[in-house]
């Protein structure tokens, strides 16, 4: 039975009934608490009365008080003088946000009964504004102390939002409020807020994570009688959705019928972040060692090697502990699959899109797998795979694979499964979807802004177009590769047609980049040139020679780090000025203009770097006997210069080198992923094996080819296709 979230209005039991829009002439006594008259407004009236039952009050009839006005809400005439006499007894909401129970004790002690009156028009106690106030030890300190003054009925008053202060807690995440509350009624916890949400849900609605934690516990791990499937799997769907994956681990496993809800893998999908493995350095297992060695007798060889092995190891090999998302989507995906096959298909189908017309097929764009693909989520979809391989061979409703859709939005990782499945790949690539593309198609459109915003440059995004379109030509079977689609473009003219704005903007970076760095090094050189016959110290008239001479080593520093800045200098102008005089077609972004952008930076670097040390050296010519400290303070200044251009300009310089050399291991996955050391590997792959090997074979191709069209719906596999 819930509480009560309104006031009930109340008679007078001595007095006759004032009209409702007539003010009170006739004060009350002082001397009678209960008839009291205090303001909830700074315009009105308000008496309110506290008529509490004979016996102890059980959930469901604690009341709030009356709340009798006397001055219509609408009135704007001033209060009597006795009601504005009796104004400051009650709390206001500054002295209960700070915490001030010195004057709050002064007024509760003066009249008890206020601890349960309604202070605000929502009708929330001192205790509710306490309890959702900024948890600080004031107020802590307070609502400890006011809730000493109140009985356990007391504190499960409601608003008219029919909320506790417990519930407001919650919201607010006052771990610390909730447990002085919760140790005055235990039952708090289990009482439902406004719409009958409970305070486990709604910390959980919040995002606050320690108070989750806490109410999972105290609440039986949601085993009262209050609680049902379906309340359950709100709080889990919030816990998700907030990353409480511990949280959520442990409801699945106290209740593993949760692990059939049928939004628990669509959250899990998109959170690629959450199943990133965290890596701990093996130095933390070394360390231990170490520790082991030190309690040994031993010689400070053997302990100094340890020590260096240690680090070393630390450096080059580190461990990849498991997530806390990826533990729980093995035991939920466990569960599902032991389901039957049309329940396990419903659920990674997910729910059709709204109703479409009679007799047309339904659609559903939340597939799991797709999403999975889309977010590029490589370990969920791994994970899924391995334990229902026909998952491998399901489409979506446009008639395009997992692979397809990574090649769209350009998540190389979820692409390179491909290369796991063995002479399978072929019959994957060839699949034509509902508009006559295949994958070269799909490669040739252009990537998503999102995909893009992470390489920096126009013209490395240009690149990396490229790439992929290289890397998808080179898996597609030749005869598909100048197919033309319903539009009637074959895969290289439908790239054109996408990238042409993005290779007019990537010529334009190339070139604005250029012609700025040229004027940089233009003017390096121009420097060093003259530096060069203008020696510090000056020339002998006599011998010719500087005169300075005599500090060689100092002299010749300067000397070589002036000819090397010079000889860089011009380097980079000669780089800058290639991609100055280029002809930017399509190919030349693949690697001509990068590589010469990368070389011509590099050089600009190096050529400061010489240009400043020769700067720093002069002056160690010049100063090398007295005043040492002025060459030093030089030294110092000149280094800024190049540790800024370094972090302005290195970052783009980084890029250019991964995306030019390091690409090329892009679409080349170091280890297996999908069939890796798993025990479970050889049992999938022998059944792909066995798939391969039928008669099914020829229908697949027959699919590829455009003479025979299977939507992506539930069952479609190539098993189905058997039957």
């Amino acid at each position: 039975m819930g509480l009560t979230g309104t006031p009930v209005i109340q008679e007078q039991p001595e007095q006759e009934q004032q009209p409702e829009n007539e003010p009170s002439k006739q004060q009350q006594p002082e001397n009678e608490p209960k008839q009291e008259q205090q303001p909830v407004h700074p315009q009105q009236d308000v008496k309110m009365k506290s008529e509490m039952p004979s016996h102890s009050p059980r959930i469901g009839e604690v009341q709030l008080e009356e709340i009798k006005t006397e001055t219509p809400l609408d009135s704007a005439s001033e209060p009597s003088s006795s009601a504005s006499r009796k104004q400051g007894k009650l709390p206001n909401g500054d002295l209960l946000v700070k915490g001030d129970w010195k004057t709050a004790k002064d007024i509760f002690t003066t009249s008890p009964e206020l601890v349960r009156y309604a202070i605000t028009e929502n009708y929330e106690t001192a205790l509710h504004i306490a309890a959702s106030a900024k948890s600080t030890k004031l107020v802590e300190k307070f609502v400890e102390n006011l809730v000493s003054w109140m009985t356990s009925e007391d504190l499960l008053l409601q608003n008219r939002s029919a909320n506790t202060a417990f519930s407001l807690a919650a919201a607010g995440g006052n771990v610390s409020i909730a447990k002085i509350l919760v140790q005055k009624t235990p039952q708090l916890v289990n009482i439902s807020g406004n719409q009958g949400i409970l305070p486990l849900y709604i910390a959980s609605l919040y995002g606050k994570y320690e108070m989750v934690k806490y109410l999972y516990g105290v609440s039986d791990k949601m085993g009262g009688e209050c609680w049902n499937q379906t309340n359950r799997g709100w709080v889990l769907q919030k816990c998700m959705e907030a990353d409480f994956f511990d949280v959520a681990l442990k409801m699945v496993k106290e209740n593993p019928e949760l692990s059939l809800n049928h939004d628990v893998l669509h959250i899990l999908a998109p959170k690629t972040d959450s199943f990133e493995a965290k890596k701990t350095v093996l130095i933390k297992r070394v360390i231990r060692k170490t520790y082991l060695y030190s309690r040994l007798p031993a010689s400070p060889f053997l302990s100094g090697l340890v020590s260096v092995s240690a680090a070393i190891i630390a450096k080059i090999w580190h461990l990849e502990e498991e997530t806390q998302a990826m533990k729980l989507l093995k035991i939920v995906w466990s569960n599902i699959v032991q389901c039957p096959k049309p329940r396990v298909d419903g659920i990674i189908r997910g729910t059709p899109d709204t109703a479409s017309q009679i007799g047309t097929r339904p659609k559903y764009s939340s597939h799991v797998l797709f999403i999975a693909a889309e977010m590029g989520n490589t370990k969920l979809m791994v994970e899924l795979i391995r334990k229902y391989p026909d998952l491998i061979w399901t489409l979506n409703d446009k008639n395009q694979s997992v692979f397809h859709v990574a090649v769209l939005y350009r998540q190389e990782c979820i692409y390179n499964l491909l290369y796991e499945i063995g002479s399978m790949k072929e019959l994957v690539t060839s699949l034509i979807d509902e508009n006559g593309n295949n994958m070269l198609h799909l490669a040739g459109m252009k990537a998503m802004n999102k995909q893009l915003q992470g390489i920096s440059g126009v013209a490395l995004q240009m690149q990396r177009e490229l790439l992929w379109y290289k890397e998808v030509e080179r898996m597609l079977p030749p005869s598909y590769r100048e197919r033309k689609n319903n539009d009637g473009l074959s895969p290289h003219e439908l790239s054109t047609k996408e990238h042409k704005d993005l290779l007019s903007a990537s010529e334009k970076w190339m070139k604005d980049t250029a012609s700025q760095s040229t004027v940089v090094a233009a003017l390096i050189a121009t420097i060093v040139f003259a530096v060069a016959f203008t020696v510090p110290g000056g020339y002998d008239q006599n011998k010719g020679f500087p005169l300075l001479l005599h500090k060689k080593k100092v002299f010749i520093v300067f000397v070589i780090s002036d000819a090397v800045s010079l000889a860089f200098a011009t380097t980079s102008i000669h780089m800058f000025l290639y991609i100055l005089t280029s002809r930017y077609a399509e190919e030349d972004f693949l690697e001509a203009l990068p590589q010469k952008l990368m070389r011509g930076l590099a050089a600009l670097f190096l050529s400061i770097t010489a240009m400043m040390v020769a700067f720093s050296a002069s002056f160690f010519v010049l100063y090398e006997n007295e005043l040492i400290w002025v060459p030093i303070f030089v030294s110092v200044l000149s280094s800024i210069p190049v540790m800024l251009y370094a972090s302005l300009q290195f970052g783009l310089l980084l890029d250019v080198y991964r995306s030019t050399y390091g690409s090329t291991k892009l679409f080349k996955p170091a280890k297996p992923m999908l069939y890796g050391s798993n025990p479970e590997s050889l049992s999938i792959i022998s059944r792909f094996n066995r798939l391969f090997r039928s008669k099914i074979s020829f229908k697949l191709l027959s699919i590829c080819q455009g003479r025979s069209h299977v939507q992506g719906g539930e069952g479609t596999s190539p098993e189905h296709l058997l039957q």
